[in-house]
């Protein structure tokens, strides 16, 4: 309890010295800048004004735009003929798919003050499930057939905590984390239109 007293005196005599001193040092950035060309822009291209905005939710967005395009969707492939076709699973999970699925953990933190980091990483991929289901009718995509493809994907790594401040620490972890990954996808069936909807197929 003392020494949280301390800190909110201290904290609190910062505060003040700061606002003293940037209100008597003629600095003008509030002023001159939002008011005198932020406020004023913003009603002559009739837009907000300037707000800066941290890199952390560009990359967010990138982030997002980025699982949605490689990992979010359900590819639908062309039919696959002949008696040895290769009906197997063909694309196991990149390394970069790997990393995104395992909880983000090592997310935010302060640089020098508490940061967590991933060290020697080490992926197996096994795949788990591997099956090909019945010709039947998916909207939007017709009929086709439904390819499973699951895999058990194992990280090994070691996970190190550090912090500079205010008591430098540094701790590594041997952690071991488990993640499932499905790339199921449909494959039309092959035929004509009699084929396709007679006695396989299944609504």
């Amino acid at each position: 309890m003392k020494r949280l007293n301390k800190l909110t005196q201290r904290l609190t005599l910062l505060t003040a010295v700061c606002l003293v001193t940037f209100t008597s040092s003629g600095c003008t950035l509030a002023r001159g800048f939002l008011w005198d060309h932020a406020l004023v822009a913003s009603k002559f291209w009739k837009a907000t004004p300037i707000i800066p905005v941290s890199p952390y939710f560009s990359q967010l967005i990138e982030d997002s735009y980025w699982e949605e395009e490689r990992y979010n969707r359900v590819p639908i492939l062309d039919p696959v003929e002949g008696e040895n076709a290769p009906l197997f699973c063909q694309d196991p999970p990149s390394e970069d798919e790997v990393m995104r699925a395992l909880p983000d953990d090592v997310g935010g933190g302060l640089p020098f003050v508490a940061e967590t980091v991933r060290n020697n990483v080490r992926i197996v991929v096994e795949p788990c499930v591997d099956h090909v289901g019945e010709c039947r009718f998916y909207p939007m995509a017709g009929p086709a057939k439904l390819h499973k493809c699951h895999y058990k994907c194992t990280v090994y790594y070691d996970k190190v905590k550090r912090s500079d401040w205010p008591i430098p620490f540094t701790t590594e972890d041997a952690t071991v984390q488990v993640v499932y990954i499905d790339h199921d996808h449909l494959i039309r069936c092959a035929g004509g239109p009699s084929d396709i909807c007679g006695e396989g197929c299944v609504e």
